[in-house]
């Protein structure tokens, strides 16, 4: 399967969220998309499903495909501590979401493409892997031919503080420092990871 490009609202109404960021769109529809989606009666969710819709809303939020997102619930599977924060915090540490995370970019879908077209450094040195795992004391920054860059600048625009604990932004050398994995009180996302790992325990 490809990474999704369609609309957006779309896929936040199927989840009656806004999980790519406020949605004026959702606010209008809080129903399904589709012909029907106001006036059909939903029959009972299946225990099955309810998981399974669950690790969909979560691989859209953070834009994973299945394989990776496979092999990071592998990985927090075999990490120390709880499976369920253990992929979370995963999901947190990647590069793509931590450029969006300390504002760099105004959406994850911004920070990927930023990641992607090689403007972003980590420890000085540039990488284009949106999925690239931080490790605490890892520094992230802003090449030095994209610091001029329009998206950039009016992403960082009047930011003046830092919003997450785990990070450290330096304004004026445009450098952010990834401190530490979040704990999963820290982490916003409405998501019930334990759906996730029952449906990958089946």
């Amino acid at each position: 399967m490809a990474r999704y490009t369609g609309p957006k609202s779309k896929i936040a109404r199927r989840f009656r969220e806004p999980i790519f960021g406020p949605d004026k769109a959702l606010e209008r529809r809080n129903y399904p998309p589709g012909q029907h989606g106001q006036t059909r009666k939903r029959s009972k969710q299946s225990e099955y499903s309810v998981q399974l819709n669950e690790k969909q809303k979560t691989k859209f939020t953070y834009g994973v495909l299945e394989r990776h997102f496979a092999k990071l619930f592998h990985l927090a599977a075999v990490a120390k501590g709880v499976t369920g924060e253990n992929l979370v915090k995963f999901l947190e540490a990647r590069l793509d979401n931590t450029v969006y995370r300390l504002g760099i970019a105004p959406t994850r879908n911004g920070a990927r493409q930023l990641v992607s077209h090689r403007h972003i450094t980590v420890n000085g040195k540039v990488v284009n892997i949106a999925s690239y795992q931080l490790k605490p004391g890892d520094e992230i920054g802003i090449r030095e031919k994209s610091k001029s860059l329009e998206v950039i600048v009016d992403s960082l625009q009047g930011k003046t503080t830092n919003r997450w604990n785990w990070l450290e932004w330096n304004g004026k050398e445009m450098v952010g420092k990834f401190i530490t994995y979040p704990d999963r009180d820290q982490i916003p996302e409405n998501i019930k990871e334990q759906l996730i790992v029952e449906l990958y325990s089946k």
